[in-house]
């Protein structure tokens, strides 16, 4: 049990004897218990969990097993409805102990958590039924008698209400114990993310039970879980492309940081203020993902420039500024096949670009340059200005946004910036050591205060997404490139 805090451990043991009581009555005589149903029910949802822990099965479908925690509540809601509670809790035990875990670390204890939390679960959700008259409104046996629609709804939608509380209440204690997460905040968002699956399983266990009342019995109820079946493995096929997707951005990243160790870091934060900005916008999660590909991988095309140009300490001359120029272009190229990435290839492409036409590659102005272009490039500008490096110190956040809402207009998009702010009014914003400089190294102090640039120079967000044409030296000899984008 090691890696569980003790006051987890305290909290499972307390669930798994509530499991306990509400599972015993169903051993006392006269309690009537329906043997054969619980047998089937319990054998069927072990059955659903199972192949995702099996060897064989995983070896046979590539490891493509569609099965994850909640794809067969189903068969739990169905048992609710048909079963006494304390038989409704037994059905839950058998496939939460065969179910696969995830995390190594106290693999025993995490199934008896599972086992425990879905039978009190089903307990309650039973309970909730039988007292609107659940088992009555689905019909006798053998069909003596039919469901009584609409009313079957009303003890069915209360099993699926207290299932779903049970089950959110339970997993937001054992965060708040286990995590030190608050307990409200976990509660409610459990509860708000879980709320609407848990209706579509009631539904579905609904018909199970509808099915199993009806004159064909218990088989006539397994068809239902086929078209189930199906679902959780195009549902498990998504999240398997999405963490394909995820793994090539991450593994783009690494490299990029591997080749320009000054900016370790900053493709992420890009991303992240990204986000921001869009959601500030109101931009979908569709499009808010596709961004945040877009900031992570704005700067992917240094993979082609030359690292001696990259790490060199001094001024760039022309030829070499000319060649970092390029570098969109370079990631345009790169990306130009990965279908995923959408509207992300034309940031990329962009986003050095200039609203007054003055940036590059293209000399594009105003609308021309595509939306989310204008996004990353507010947010590379923010993070340049706002990271801590081992050859310079940050700048304050407010003044950074200062400098942003000064060139709004000329180099970044108006609204964009007042975007951001807005964002950061609400959020906040944590900065960071973007080297692998050692720690204990202290950074450069902050230059001092300069004039205003004559024309054709820019200040340090006036150059932010163009190259400066060489970096300054500091006092400790590393380079200081321009603020506000870098090279």
């Amino acid at each position: 049990m090691a890696g569980i805090p003790r006051a987890a451990r305290a909290y499972i043991a307390g669930a798994a004897l509530c499991a306990a009581g509400a599972a015993f009555p169903a051993f006392l005589p006269g309690s009537a218990t329906p043997w054969g149903a619980l047998a089937l029910l319990a054998a069927l949802y072990a059955f659903c969990e199972w192949p995702a822990r099996c060897p064989l099965v995983g070896r046979v479908t590539g490891a493509s097993v569609p099965v994850n925690a909640g794809s067969f509540f189903p068969v739990l809601l169905a048992a609710a409805l048909l079963l006494p509670p304390p038989a409704a809790a037994l059905a839950a035990v058998p496939g939460a102990l065969v179910a696969g875990v995830g995390q190594r670390p106290a693999r025993g204890l995490r199934r008896v958590w599972r086992a425990a939390q879905l039978a009190v679960a089903a307990w309650a959700a039973a309970h909730a039924a039988a007292l609107l008259g659940g088992p009555a409104a689905l019909g006798g046996d053998g069909g003596s008698s039919g469901p009584h629609f609409p009313y079957v709804l009303l003890p069915a939608g209360a099993a699926v209400l207290a299932f779903c509380l049970v089950l959110t209440a339970l997993d937001g204690g054992v965060l708040a114990t286990a995590e030190r997460v608050p307990l409200a905040a976990a509660w409610r968002d459990l509860f708000g993310r879980s709320l609407a699956p848990h209706a579509v399983h009631g539904l579905v266990g609904l018909m199970m039970a509808v099915l199993w009342r009806s004159p064909y019995g218990w088989p006539a109820a397994l068809f239902v879980l086929l078209p189930m079946y199906i679902s959780c493995w195009v549902f498990a096929q998504y999240h398997r492309e999405r963490a394909a997707h995820q793994a090539t951005i991450r593994a783009l990243v690494q490299a990029v940081d591997l080749k320009d160790t000054y900016t370790r870091g900053h493709s992420e934060r890009v991303g992240r203020a990204s986000v921001l900005i869009g959601r500030e916008l109101g931009m979908d999660e569709t499009r808010l993902e596709i961004l945040r590909f877009a900031g992570t991988l704005h700067d992917v095309g240094k993979l082609g420039v030359p690292t001696r140009i990259l790490r060199k300490d001094g001024p760039l001359t022309p030829e070499e500024r000319r060649v970092i120029e390029l570098h969109p272009e370079y990631g345009h190229e790169m990306v130009r096949g990965i279908g995923f990435l959408g509207e992300a290839r034309a940031a990329i492409l962009h986003h050095h670009e200039r609203l007054d036409g003055t940036g590059y590659p293209y000399g594009l102005r105003g609308a021309q340059i595509p939306e989310f272009a204008r996004v990353v490039a507010v947010a590379d500008a923010f993070d340049a200005m706002t990271s801590t490096r081992s050859y310079s110190r940050a700048r304050p956040v407010p003044t950074a946004l200062a400098e942003l809402e000064r060139c709004a207009g000329s180099q970044f998009d108006p609204t964009m910036v007042g975007a951001l702010v807005r964002a950061l009014a609400r959020h906040g914003w944590q900065t960071t050591v973007t080297s692998d400089e050692p720690a204990g190294r202290p950074p450069a102090p902050p230059p001092p205060p300069a004039p205003a640039p004559a024309t054709g120079q820019g200040t340090a967000a006036e150059l932010g997404a163009v190259p400066s044409p060489g970096r300054r030296r500091t006092r400790k000899g590393a380079a200081r490139p321009a603020p506000g984008g870098g090279r």
